[in-house]
């Protein structure tokens, strides 16, 4: 299993935890994507189903350990939505209650993931309560969430909440460096474009969606300085043109940013000069009134069933020009 070394310290409180007195049968993981949340969780399930811990460590040789490793272990349960669907269903939930008030097959303890607990119906919470509020003896929640805010407040009374934090911007660009993830400045605008999350940068950075963000910068450097926004039309009509528009508005953001004097908010640092001849182009107010509409445009994409992207954004683009002109 790969593992992030600013997990380390959250690993140790919580295994010193749940080797004490002040363990808690049920945890709440909260993080943004590419923290490293679901290492940090598989990491204390190998523990919690070790049977010879060395301190903080598992033995890594026991018959559970081999289990985990494996992927086998019958006291390990992942739940998640079946195939074809996208909530985790109630009937998921009593099966699930079913084995866990039986006794653990290999003798020892019985813990739960939950890898995406948003995913839960509000039938299957309801049907969770109980046993979350009550569990049977020697039985563990480890439940993994982007927002807890979407969680019902019955679910979330019964854990005790750990909010996983990214590290800090100068220890994930050394890390980034250490994967050979890319220059200084396009890791500092990975990190910044992926929330400051390192794993999510480093995604971003090894794969073609790079380079299509670069196409989309370049683009919208051309479009503005020729003044005809709706060549950019080939470089957003994708099927990832919400992300694509995301990166525009963005850059868009980051020129009033740099015409305000707050070049260190920038977010794009590997586009200084673009931003810089942009912010030229017109006033701070015409590129956040671009900038709305663009947001606009990118919810419906979002939220509007059988949309015609294509009309939509050649709508939106045509808006700028006007708005240009």
């Amino acid at each position: 299993m790969i593992w992030y070394p600013w997990l380390t310290p959250v690993y140790k409180q919580l295994v010193a935890q749940y080797a004490s007195d002040r363990k808690h049968h049920a945890l709440l993981f909260q993080s943004i994507v590419g923290c490293g949340d679901q290492q940090l969780v598989q990491a204390i399930g190998r523990w919690l189903m070790c049977q010879n811990p060395q301190g903080e460590k598992t033995c890594g040789i026991c018959h559970n350990c081999n289990l985990m490793k494996a992927g086998t272990h019958p006291d390990w349960h992942i739940v998640e939505p079946e195939k074809g669907k996208t909530a985790i269903g109630v009937d998921q939930i009593r099966l699930l209650m079913e084995v866990l008030y039986n006794h653990a097959q290999q003798g020892g303890v019985k813990a739960v993931w939950f890898p995406q607990c948003e995913q839960l119906s509000e039938a299957a919470a309801n049907a969770l309560l109980k046993t979350l509020e009550e569990p049977p003896a020697d039985t563990y929640f480890l439940l993994s969430c982007h927002d807890a805010s979407k969680l019902p407040a019955t679910i979330r009374s019964r854990c005790r909440l750990w909010v996983l934090n990214c590290p800090d911007e100068a220890f994930s660009i050394e890390w980034l460096k250490r994967q050979n993830a890319g220059d200084p400045d396009s890791l500092k605008t990975a990190l910044r474009l992926s929330n400051g999350a390192p794993i999510a940068a480093q995604q971003l950075l090894t794969s073609t969606v790079w380079r299509n963000r670069e196409e989309v910068c370049h683009g919208l450097d051309s479009a503005f300085t020729q003044r005809d926004l709706l060549s950019l039309l080939p470089a957003l009509n994708h099927n990832n043109a919400d992300e694509r528009i995301h990166w525009a508005i963005s850059l868009l953001l980051d020129v009033v940013k740099y015409q305000q004097r707050a070049a260190n908010f920038v977010v794009n640092q590997d586009c200084l000069s673009v931003i810089q001849r942009l912010a030229n182009l017109a006033s701070p107010q015409l590129f956040n009134c671009i900038a709305q509409n663009w947001l606009s445009c990118r919810y419906e994409l979002l939220t509007v069933v059988g949309v015609n992207q294509e009309l939509l954004l050649t709508n939106m683009l045509n808006q700028a020009d006007q708005l240009l002109a």
